[in-house]
């Protein structure tokens, strides 16, 4: 009677693992794609509240600041007319809050709140 060579446990990735992972990563590619351009959009309405804070000295004047720094860098979930606009120890102060979200499969969504306030 000839014995059969042992078994050796097989190493790797089943089909569906493998699906499992693609489908994982499709959906964080997919998310982050989307949520890219709304971080960046943030970072702009950053850069654009604090020019309104240094330059600006009247709520009209840093609104106004704003709005033509947000129509340089599209900026498109803000405007001036929703900055909180403040003075602190005779410092202007800017500061904004808003949404956004993606619909992810069906009723759900990520949603991503944006804040900011100058310093």
């Amino acid at each position: 009677m000839m014995r059969s060579a042992p078994r050796h446990s097989q190493k790797g990735l089943s089909f569906i693992g493998f699906v499992l992972i693609a489908v994982l990563a499709v959906a964080v590619f997919a998310i982050g794609g989307q949520s890219l351009p709304m971080w960046l959009e943030y970072q702009a309405a950053k850069k654009a509240s604090q020019k309104a804070a240094n330059e600006g000295t009247t709520v009209p004047e840093v609104r106004n600041i704003f709005d033509r720094a947000a129509q340089i860098d599209d900026i498109k979930s803000l405007r001036g007319q929703d900055l909180d606009v403040s003075k602190v120890n005779e410092r202007v102060v800017v500061g904004f809050e808003y949404e956004r979200d993606i619909p992810l499969v069906g009723p759900a969504y990520l949603v991503y709140r944006f804040s900011y306030q100058t310093k």
